[in-house]
């Protein structure tokens, strides 16, 4: 029998994380891309841990996820790079990127617009003391729990402790008010007391706090600071917690060695892609003639200054709706989280009755294998050129290759980005992308599970944004729920919910109609409203 080459392997793991025939998949990853193959983020995560693991090949993420034929990036493999050294703990480490944005926003708008929580409402018995060998176990394991920051006469350094336990405090009151909902007033009770949470100087700017609710069960909220973790980070977070939480409660050992921390991680990954980052001139090339900013206070005068105190409002959709867009997404071939993505850009397109936009999409900019299982904030918002143009699946497809497209470009800056494009500094807006969109519905099951405990996941809501308006999906297999956060300086709340009403409209438009139709048809521009959008030059 013939000795399999390395991109036969490769293209054999694929089919197997995508659920299709290996037997036809070389076919079609011969001319077209992962994502449209039937490949999402979850499953080029999975893809990229299972090469390294098991063929000892580097695959990058974002290649994984861009435009390229899925053959020509996994012939692309590399080895996975050697380790390197760590650095020693307590020395000065300049900032990793992104940092420097969050300490900044931090000190222009305070705690509460750096600071994110993600919250486990635990069902079942829970023992205190395997919870804090946990904790223990977990900050020996990532530098990402032990790093703190100081001023420096040249800026903000940073520094990893040789030793922390992330902090564990228990809330007795927390759970008053809320409108009746307990978690509700634990998260307002905690957005209040952000700066306080994590601003305690020479300590690591998070904490885990502990609530009791009705009938036994328990909230332990996970705060922190956009300057040591991100999405990603918390969902890892989170996954290891309660698998180590099982081993603690049945006495067995808990794993304490040291992860790759960003900066090995990180150097491992330039490592990995020897072709570098894409100019900014290149990408800017790409998208000039789409709109720099989408106004969405129609016509009402702007604050001078972006004003991040925010307000949110969730948005739960039936399952025949969730089936119509898994069905849709099915027929186009394209991630559910496309469609998702796709409707939001035609309901906010249609506002101003633009015909392209950008949308800032959160993308995680973790090149390797290493950086999948490292806590540091390694996300990025890159905006995607959304044409809201042909049929209904030629949309799909454009959208998802327009994603997969400004998922390689996540190491750019966006400010830079945007002086290539010509784009002033305004203060009063976002630069370049005032309307996300993230799906984080992958990230984390919306239950999970750690012996007799059982974990249902709430998103928290720190009262501050960093969009016009962002949409995020936060579950969709078990109860479907999008959440639309805005900036009500901006955007009135009554118009965020006719914003919210317009989006599921669309979506239920979109995955109605034939492949064939025309998205241009599918609703109304808004009448008296074009002529909203700044052009790029």
């Amino acid at each position: 029998m013939l000795t399999p080459t390395p991109l036969e392997e490769l293209l054999d793991l694929a089919a197997d994380v995508i659920g299709c025939d290996r037997r036809i998949l070389p076919a079609g990853a011969a001319g077209s891309p992962f994502i449209t193959l039937g490949g999402g983020l979850a499953q080029a995560v999975r893809l990229q841990a299972r090469a390294g693991r098991q063929l000892g090949l580097a695959v990058d993420l974002a290649q994984l996820l861009g435009p390229a034929p899925l053959a020509d990036v996994l012939a692309r493999a590399v080895p996975v790079p050697a380790a390197v050294p760590v650095p020693a703990a307590g020395a000065v480490r300049a900032l990793l990127p992104g940092q420097r944005a969050a300490l900044a926003a931090e000190r222009a708008a305070g705690a509460g617009a750096v600071c994110r929580v993600l919250s486990a409402e635990l069902a079942g018995p829970l023992d205190a003391g395997a919870l804090r060998r946990v904790l223990a176990a977990l900050g020996a394991r990532h530098e990402g729990l032990r790093t703190v920051f100081a001023d420096a006469p040249h800026g903000p350094v940073r520094r990893v402790l040789a030793s922390c336990t992330p902090p564990l405090v228990t809330l007795e009151a927390a759970g008053a008010g809320g409108g009746g909902d307990p978690v509700a007033a634990v998260h307002g009770y905690l957005a209040a007391r952000a700066r306080q949470l994590v601003g305690r100087p020479g300590r690591p700017p998070l904490v885990f706090a502990l609530s009791r609710l009705d009938g036994g069960a328990h909230l332990l909220s996970f705060v922190y600071h956009d300057a040591v973790a991100d999405s990603w980070s918390a969902a890892l977070l989170w996954q290891e917690l309660l698998a180590d939480y099982d081993r603690a409660v049945h006495r067995r050992p808990l794993v304490r060695g040291l992860r790759p921390g960003p900066d090995t991680a990180g150097r491992a990954a330039v490592a990995a892609r020897p072709g570098g980052q894409r100019a900014a001139a290149e990408r800017a090339e790409r998208l000039r003639g789409f709109p720099a900013a989408v106004d969405l206070a129609e016509g009402a005068p702007r604050p001078a200054v972006f004003d991040v105190r925010g307000e949110r409002l969730q948005v739960g959709l039936d399952v025949r709706l969730r089936d119509a867009a898994d069905a849709t997404a099915r027929r186009a071939g394209v991630p559910h989280g496309t469609v998702l993505l796709a409707a939001w850009a035609l309901a906010v397109g249609r506002r101003p009755g633009l015909e392209r936009l950008l949308v800032g999409c959160e993308v995680p900019r973790r090149a390797t294998a290493a950086l999948l299982g490292t806590l540091a904030p390694c996300s990025a918002t890159v905006p995607v050129g959304c044409e809201l143009e042909g049929g209904v699946d030629y949309f799909l497809r454009g959208v998802a290759c327009a994603f997969s497209e400004a998922l390689g470009c996540a190491d750019l800056d966006t400010a830079e980005l945007a002086r290539e494009l010509g784009v002033r500094p305004d203060r009063s807006r976002p630069v370049l992308t005032p309307v996300t969109f993230a799906a984080r519905d992958e990230l984390l099951p919306a239950r999970a599970w750690a012996g007799a405990l059982s974990a249902r996941f709430h998103h928290g809501h720190a009262g501050a944004v960093t969009a016009d308006a962002a949409l995020t999906v936060l579950r969709w297999r078990e109860d479907p729920l999008l959440r639309l956060e805005f900036a009500p300086a901006v955007l009135s709340r009554p118009r965020a919910v006719r914003l919210a009403r317009e989006l599921r409209a669309t979506l239920a438009a979109l995955t109605a109609a034939p492949p064939h139709t025309p998205v241009e048809d599918l609703l109304p521009a808004p009448a008296g409203a074009r002529g909203l959008a700044l052009p790029l030059p």
